[in-house]
């Protein structure tokens, strides 16, 4: 079943919703799916608009997807704000360029007593100019918090040593 979304009072010229069989409302404009709502209210972003703008959503018992990775690795904010790293030997962890109001979190957990390095370079910023000292013990994790401001990225202990 297909209808037209009132353009005057969305503000959406050819905007069409439809349902398929399995209950799923998919909101198409220009022939494109852009927007696809299961049953189970998860929704889907087929084609998002990087300058789109949401104010003051409410968004309750959300969950985020952790991206897992092993050994030296390069944060890619396109996995998710929450990446789950596993050490394997000397491993390094190449932070993100800053990019205005981005954070992230990184989870470390160590295979063995391994070294963990930070690469990002200078704009890379800890408190009191101190990288930590990581845990690195077999089986433990640590998790650190970035923020960024589009200059500098500022890294924190959430907690060490789980």
């Amino acid at each position: 079943m297909a209808s037209t979304i009132n353009a005057q009072t969305t503000g959406f010229a050819g905007v069409v919703t439809t349902a398929d069989a399995s209950g799923v409302l998919n909101i198409q404009t220009g022939g494109v799916t852009a927007i696809s709502i299961s049953a189970s209210q998860v929704v889907t972003f087929a084609n998002p608009v990087a300058s789109t703008t949401l104010t003051n959503p409410t968004i309750t018992n959300y969950t985020e997807t952790i991206y897992t990775a092993t050994g030296s690795t390069t944060v890619n904010l396109t996995n998710g704000t929450i990446q789950k790293i596993t050490t394997s030997g000397s491993t390094t962890i190449t932070l993100p360029s800053s990019t205005t109001g981005k954070s992230f979190t990184v989870i470390v957990v160590y295979a063995a007593a391994d070294t963990l390095t930070w690469a990002g370079g200078s704009t890379l910023k800890w408190a009191s100019s101190t990288t930590p000292t990581p845990t690195s013990a077999t089986g433990k994790i640590d998790i650190f918090n970035f923020y960024q401001d589009g200059t500098n990225t500022y890294g924190s202990v959430y907690g060490q040593n789980y």
